[in-house]
């Protein structure tokens, strides 16, 4: 089942959500229908660490911590 994210162009929100076939999707939070798909990333953790295909720490931009995110290295 694929996951995608999604920014919505009404309220301004970032989201995630299954998506099967052609399925419309919709604003979780304020049902909006004008949606913009991000390209996704993956990311994986073992004994040995955490790896992303995205090569940096932050989920919404290249750097290596975020006040948007709270992600942080």
């Amino acid at each position: 089942m694929p996951i995608f994210e999604y920014h919505c162009m009404k309220c301004d929100k970032d989201f995630e959500t299954l998506v099967f076939g052609d399925q419309k999707v919709t604003c979780p939070t304020c049902n909006g229908t004008k949606v913009k798909k991000f390209l996704s990333t993956f990311s994986h953790k073992s004994d040995e660490g955490f790896s992303s295909s995205q090569g940096s720490s932050c989920g919404s931009c290249s750097a290596t911590s975020c006040s948007s995110c709270g992600s942080s290295s």
